[in-house]
């Protein structure tokens, strides 16, 4: 059901997707084509926000500081997880793996290659306080529009 925190959680973790993901694209080997990109995490962002804050922040007064960071951390995961997933199929239209169980374990190494890439100080910083920022606005957002 559309409310305002989930509207709020929308708006700031789609920003957050957008932010981050154009911090990321200097980070990329060279002559990669980042595409839609910064679009794609905006999304991400944007349906993490919707779903995740409003349980969040109506459980308890000292929640939203919390459920902006979880939040901020779940965005990472699923981007990160995602574009492994995207990765590994590519891979495997290749013909790189032996077998369906090779593929599923290189997911979670190609995320860890990811993390690394992108685990800077600016990046991490980033992400700590559009969650912190972003929790705290939609629990003021839930104080005044309930």
């Amino acid at each position: 059901m559309p409310s305002a925190i989930r509207l709020a959680g929308l708006v700031v973790f789609a920003a957050m997707g957008w932010v981050i993901s154009e911090m990321i694209i200097p980070l990329m080997p060279e002559g990669t084509n980042p595409g839609a990109f910064s679009i794609y995490n905006a999304i991400l962002g944007a349906i993490l926000g919707w779903v995740m804050m409003k349980p969040a922040v109506t459980r308890s007064p000292s929640g939203p500081l919390g459920a902006g960071i979880t939040t901020a951390v779940a965005l990472v995961f699923w981007g990160l997880f995602f574009y492994s997933l995207i990765e590994m199929i590519k891979q495997s239209m290749r013909m790189r793996y032996d077998g369906p169980v090779e593929a599923v374990v290189n997911i979670f190494q190609i995320m860890m290659e990811y993390g690394v890439m992108i685990a800077t100080p600016a990046i991490i910083i980033t992400a700590l306080v559009f969650g912190a920022v972003g929790g705290i606005f939609c629990g003021a957002v839930a104080k005044r529009w309930p």
